[in-house]
């Protein structure tokens, strides 16, 4: 998750990660890694089309509220302006993704320049600003960025007792031991 994360700073992308895992781990080995991580992040967007890709669009015009924008066809039967948006809005997208598979969102997230370095970029407001580019991705970039990342347990980061009792300190009395757990010094 952390390379994903990696891939998801838009400073990072691909380039950055396949460098690092090629630096840490020797080119053949890096390269293998950097396949993993690019199928898991094919894979993991493909999840997240799944999910999100339904919920976007209206399922049918009697769902949405009712409006003024209404036209009649031919036969008769009444389309509203919403309706006809959606449908090219739905086409456009087609178009756009050559095969109407949405994986191009990812692919032109991938291929696009990289943002320049700066130590006040804010991820979280660049995938909020460029949501409407990347709606699917940004709701990955939201799930995947706010993970807290940690490598100290949590009964491990409040516990003082082991940090209290050494070998220079044991033989305190329970008493004294208490005190000093009580006031953290």
């Amino acid at each position: 998750m952390i390379f994903i994360a990696s891939v998801l700073d838009p400073r990072n992308k691909f380039e950055y990660v396949e460098g690092a895992l090629e630096e840490l781990f020797g080119e053949e080995k890096g390269k293998k890694i950097n396949g993993e991580v690019y199928a898991y992040m094919n894979s993991l967007f493909g999840e997240y089309l799944k999910k999100y890709s339904t919920e976007s669009w209206p399922q049918s015009p009697s769902s949405s509220t009712s409006s003024n924008n209404t036209s009649n066809t031919p036969s008769g039967s009444v389309i509203s302006a919403s309706k006809i948006r959606t449908n090219l809005s739905l086409k456009k997208q087609k178009e756009d993704n050559g095969n109407g598979g949405a994986k191009s969102e990812l692919d032109k997230y991938i291929s696009e320049e990289q943002e320049p370095y700066s130590e006040e970029f804010d991820i979280l407001s660049w995938w909020k600003t460029h949501a409407p580019r990347f709606p699917i991705l940004s709701e990955l970039g939201r799930d995947v960025l706010a993970i807290p990342i940690s490598s100290v347990a949590s009964e491990c980061a409040f516990s003082t007792g082991g940090r209290i009792l050494d070998s220079f300190r044991s033989s305190l009395t329970p008493k004294c031991v208490q005190a000093l757990i009580c006031l953290q010094d």
